[in-house]
């Protein structure tokens, strides 16, 4: 069975988005083991220097690639990515599985972004949309986005 992994900074702390989540969590367990990672987001101060927000980044960085693990395929959410369509990401999904990779890694950073190395470590960029989406809204989005992907492969009824 395939690995899926949401790798990401900061915790959910309202309600309604915790169980958007466990929804979409209890109907990936059909499709994958699907598991969220959720990382501490580095402390920085009100009104940072660019300096202090590139420490941040960098920080934080490593701690997601500390929770890579070695072999599986990785994709950084990011603004410069590729954006697709529910069908392709199904597609590139079944792909990702046929080419060998036990585990697919999707990754969402901190609020000031994922840093170079680890958007250099990833197979596939990504962008959800040219809009701007909060870090909660947007890790819930994904696991839909997933949900229906997997529910797209087995031509199930979700995807209309």
């Amino acid at each position: 069975m395939l690995n899926i992994n949401i790798i990401c900074v900061g915790k959910i702390k309202e309600t309604y988005w915790t169980q958007a989540i466990e929804e979409y969590t209890k109907r990936l367990s059909a499709f994958c083991k699907f598991s969220i990672i959720e990382l501490d987001e580095e402390k920085i101060k009100s009104n940072p220097r660019q300096s202090d927000i590139e420490k941040t980044i960098t920080a934080e960085g490593k701690r997601i690639i500390s929770k890579i693990s070695k072999g599986s395929f990785t994709v950084a959410l990011c603004i410069e990515g590729k954006q697709m369509s529910s069908e392709k990401l199904s597609k590139k999904i079944d792909e990702t599985a046929l080419n060998g990779y036990s585990t697919i890694n999707f990754i969402i950073g901190g609020s000031w972004g994922l840093s170079d190395e680890v958007k250099n470590s990833s197979q596939l960029k990504l962008s959800m949309s040219e809009m701007t989406f909060p870090h909660q809204m947007a890790r819930v989005i994904l696991c839909e986005q997933i949900y229906r992907a997997f529910e797209i492969s087995a031509n199930g009824k979700y995807h209309k």
